[in-house]
């Protein structure tokens, strides 16, 4: 009937659609016409429309409560992390804070980049910094992927949840708990040097030691902080179809095996990222944890650029150079996150963002 409609309001139209290659419906030709009608609206400067059929400013009625919602955070942003960056011009200036301000410090272009690249303690920090960076990427990295996958063996589900509480406590713990702790277990006082003097044994204080420094942050760091890293990985584990293990046990594979082919190729992804992530955190290393302990094993041990920074800059006065040496920081992380998400790339992951 429709068909019959159609050539009826059109008589002097050849049936079967005559005119178009291969023939075709009424219908058809009706779509044909909406089609370059539309398209002759876009074309004659009508409403820009997305992919979605909306306008930008329908998308924005649309979702503007939840641009209400996002503006607290956008503000705090703005506010705390980039209005400071202008504070920046301070590393290239003669700064005063006291008499002349930004505004009337005189300008020394790159003297303190070049203070910097002359002070062979600085570079002595750095290469100290780089090696408690990849002792604790090397301890510490790995903990939180293997706590993942125990947990994701126990069957249980109130034994997973309260395993997982337990562990990720300590985060909440700030880092003068977190030291006092380990003082009062590995101290020259603590619990284990007094036990091993009781059983005739001589005692240790691990906290003093500067030789063994890097790893005892690394220990802290692992206490505090390992549990909480295991929450992206459940998640990661969690999106892990359970068909893939029931075909990878049907075709004989172990526990051992399934956690190969399947459990680690599905965890490869998020690995890559948080490793990309936390190279280029390399020289952020946790400045309270190192600060509370400099003075226990010296500055030789202990000290990261963070504390050399707040030591030789801020506390002495010289914000221009401080200045300069967190910019020095901030382009050495940039440059590190780059090279780190190449390698990614080479592996065949995504990293940080995808390769075009």
């Amino acid at each position: 009937m429709k068909a019959r409609a159609t050539v009826a309001a059109a008589p002097d139209r050849p049936a079967g659609g005559a005119g178009v290659p291969g023939g075709g419906s009424g219908a058809g030709d009706g779509d044909d016409g909406e089609t370059r009608s539309a398209g002759r609206t876009r074309a004659g400067g009508g409403p820009r429309r997305e992919r979605d059929g909306i306008t930008w400013r329908q998308r924005l009625r649309r979702d503007r409560t939840l641009i209400l919602m996002t503006m607290p955070a956008i503000a705090l942003l703005l506010i705390f992390n980039y209005i400071p960056l202008l504070g920046n011009i301070v590393a290239f200036q003669d700064y005063d804070v006291y008499d002349l301000g930004i505004t009337g410090s005189p300008f020394v272009g790159f003297d303190n980049f070049t203070r910097i690249f002359e002070d062979y303690r600085f570079w002595e920090v750095l290469v100290n910094t780089l090696v408690i960076f990849v002792t604790q990427l090397v301890l510490f990295f790995p903990i939180p992927i293997a706590i993942a996958l125990l947990l994701n063996t126990i069957m249980s589900t109130r034994v997973r949840a309260w395993v997982q509480a337990v562990v990720y406590l300590p985060h909440f713990f700030s880092w003068v708990l977190v030291v006092t702790v380990f003082q009062q277990m590995f101290g020259g006082a603590g619990l284990v040097a007094q036990w091993l003097r009781e059983h005739g044994h001589e005692g240790f204080d691990l906290m003093t030691d500067p030789g063994f420094f890097k790893f005892l942050v690394s220990a802290q760091a692992v206490w505090k902080d390992a549990g909480w890293g295991v929450i992206v990985f459940l998640a990661a584990l969690a999106a892990v179809n359970t068909d893939l293990y029931e075909a990878a046990a049907v075709d004989g594979a172990g526990r051992w095996r399934r956690m190969w082919h399947v459990t680690l190729p599905a965890l490869r992804p998020v690995i890559a990222l948080l490793l990309v992530l936390r190279v280029g955190s390399a020289l952020n290393l946790d400045f309270e944890q190192i600060l509370l302990q400099r003075d226990q094993v010296g500055a030789g041990a202990s000290e990261i650029l963070d504390t050399y920074i707040w030591w030789t800059g801020i506390k002495t006065g010289d914000f221009g150079y401080a200045a300069a040496a967190g910019i020095f920081k901030g382009l050495f992380s940039v440059a590190m996150v780059l090279g780190a998400n190449k390698v990614a790339h080479m592996l065949g992951e995504q990293g940080v963002y995808s390769k075009k």
